[in-house]
């Protein structure tokens, strides 16, 4: 279908020259919204409007990319030094209507062309966050493929550009324009992690529901969450509410997904601005959702900076350090004043050990993006590798000392299939990491045991993966500078981490542990386990008790308890019957208080 264009809008817009077209804001102009009714989406490249015939995976950000786009217009000098940071990690593929004055703006301030590709084609703004594709991948790491919805803006040069990249890259795209797959979406409100969870603010909700500008079927938000299934895998899609004083409603430009459980939102002061609303969206988040590893999200905190009168919205610029992006081994981050700056690269450094972070100036006179309502994360999208080696890990948290070993496992996946993998690990980073080979198990599993440890003792631990192509990885991908760690801690000072060695511990139990304060949820015993896994809980008084088990998707399959429990030690089995092998989670939720555990079924 092709778009109708009023022949005003098309005078004022698209054929006045340059600087009309390629300065339209984040936000949606008065006389674009004029244009709304008659909105419908353009066709171009190789376009397919049914849904994938395979259950898709949308990759997350900080998995590894072969590329990344962005649209050369206004804001040259945060353009320049994107590519000049992006191409060391990938190919950098630059959508512009002059190829070689771009060259020549690269070349004459001192930046190589060594890993640029060129797409000559119009357009009609920077925001290639927005109206770029998304990529999926079919059964977890194959036959990578893009998506694409319809563009909240009436702007049909930048609605076509997923398909033309999807051409030049020799990709197949699929489509979410033609009925009842219509559907208005934008991508600096949406961020997946890889584990079939997205999130997005209820933007989604008003642009597809009734008395929609867009001219497009209405939906419900089961109807949408449907579309995002059928297209991105998503089967639990998260919403917020939109915030007060945020005029593009982009959950971008206040959090941010670092990795599977860590959330990075933006602080402001005590009652300012939008930060109540912020507050409230994240402990909605809190409330009623885990990770994909079903435990709780660790919510890193980071300030919005204000303008150099220290005002914050709807006085001043939403200026933001959340609108970063992750690219392979570097983080490039927006930045505006030193005093601030110093502040975010710390927390980013903390919570990405090991990445490159790049600053970028995103507020002066020369470069004032950020008074656009965008900033890094808005100018640019990933293409995610063709050949990838997919780790997924739930990181081991801080642990009771014990005899046993410690158990590290991992879901490894590649097209050619896994060739090796190995954990390294090191209680001393300086004095180098041991390598302990992964036992392949069922279901692309694979495990291995580190060391059991004395208490105390920090461990550090990354997983290394090789591909029978030739190509090799590590989970985090900046190891081994970047690591996860534990600690391994006395039984007393970590009474919720509890390792029993046979069934019969609950009736073993030190007088101690009946009479704390505190609450404990036993590791499942056996781990792995065939059949049955027997769960303890110990209670410090009488309380309302769910207990149940999770898959790796987050879906409850069993209830083990649902009701008051008498203050003492409990012990539950779970028959796994004929479930599938894989990882699964004990979750424990007393009042406000909640537990997990995982264990493996091998079959």
């Amino acid at each position: 279908m092709k778009k109708i264009f009023p022949l005003l809008f098309l005078i004022l817009i698209f054929s006045s020259g340059k600087m009309i077209a390629q300065n339209l804001p984040h936000w949606m102009t008065e006389e674009e919204r004029a244009l709304l009714p008659s909105y419908l989406i353009n066709t171009e490249g190789i376009r397919d409007i049914t849904p994938p015939d395979f259950t898709p995976r949308a990759s997350a950000e900080w998995e590894e990319i072969q590329g990344l786009t962005i649209t050369w217009t206004s804001y040259t000098t945060i353009l320049k030094a994107i590519v000049d940071a992006a191409q060391e990690e990938c190919v950098v593929y630059i959508v512009c209507t002059d190829s070689n004055s771009v060259k020549n703006s690269l070349t004459s301030s001192g930046i190589p062309l060594t890993n640029v590709k060129f797409l000559v084609k119009s357009f009609n703004s920077i925001w290639c966050r927005d109206y770029g594709p998304w990529n999926i991948y079919k059964n977890d790491v194959q036959q990578l493929s893009l998506t694409d919805w319809i563009y909240n803006r009436p702007r049909p040069k930048d609605d076509v550009i997923p398909g033309a990249l999807a051409t030049k890259i020799g990709l197949p795209i699929y489509e979410m324009t033609a009925a009842p797959y219509d559907l208005v979406a934008t991508g600096g409100n949406f961020m997946v992690d890889g584990h079939n969870t997205a999130f997005s603010s209820e933007l989604i909700l008003d642009e597809n529901g009734p008395g929609n500008d867009y001219d497009v079927t209405v939906k419900t938000k089961a109807d949408i969450e449907e579309i995002m299934s059928k297209y991105l895998g998503i089967n639990r899609y998260i919403t917020m509410e939109t915030l007060p004083f945020d005029e593009i409603h982009h959950i971008d430009m206040h959090m941010k997904l670092l990795d599977e459980e860590t959330i990075l939102v933006g602080q402001f002061p005590t009652g300012v601005a939008d930060g109540p609303q912020i507050a409230a969206n994240i402990q909605y988040v809190k409330d009623n959702y885990l990770t994909c590893f079903g435990r709780p999200y660790k919510i890193v905190y980071i300030p919005m900076p204000p303008s150099t009168t220290g005002q914050y919205i709807p006085q001043s610029s939403y200026r933001t350090y959340t609108n970063s992006v992750i690219v392979n081994k570097t983080v490039i981050l927006p930045t505006y004043r030193e005093e601030y700056d110093t502040t975010a690269i710390r927390i980013y450094k903390e919570n990405m050990p090991g990445y490159k972070i790049v600053p970028i100036d995103c507020d002066n006179s020369n470069a004032n993006i950020i008074s656009a309502l965008g900033a890094i994360h808005c100018i640019t999208k990933e293409i995610a590798h063709a050949d990838p080696i997919w780790i997924s890990h739930a990181p081991v948290q801080n642990k009771a000392a014990s005899s046993a070993p410690i158990l590290i496992e991992a879901k490894i996946k590649t097209p050619s299939g896994v060739s090796d993998a190995s954990v390294f690990w090191t209680v001393d980073t300086t004095a180098g990491y041991a390598e302990v080979p992964m036992t392949a198990a069922a279901n692309d599993t694979f495990y291995a045991y580190l060391p059991a440890q004395n208490a105390p003792t920090k461990v550090f631990y990354y997983i290394h993966a090789s591909s029978n192509s030739g190509r090799n990885i590590s989970k985090p991908m900046t190891a081994p500078e970047g690591y996860w760690t534990f600690e391994v801690q006395k039984s007393h000072t970590y009474t919720n981490s509890i390792h029993f060695p046979t069934p019969d511990f609950f009736y073993q139990l030190n007088r101690n542990d009946a009479e704390t304060n505190e609450w404990m949820l036993y590791d499942p015993y056996p781990n792995p386990a065939t059949d049955n896994v027997t769960i303890g809980i110990m209670l410090p008084n009488d309380a309302h008790c769910t207990v149940l088990i999770r898959n790796v998707l987050g879906q409850s399959i069993a209830v083990l308890s649902d009701g008051e429990l008498k203050g003492g030690i409990h012990k539950f089995t779970f028959a796994a019957g004929n479930e599938p092998a894989g990882l699964y989670f004990v979750e424990v939720q007393v009042g406000d208080k909640l537990l997990s555990k995982k264990f493996t079924l091998n079959r």
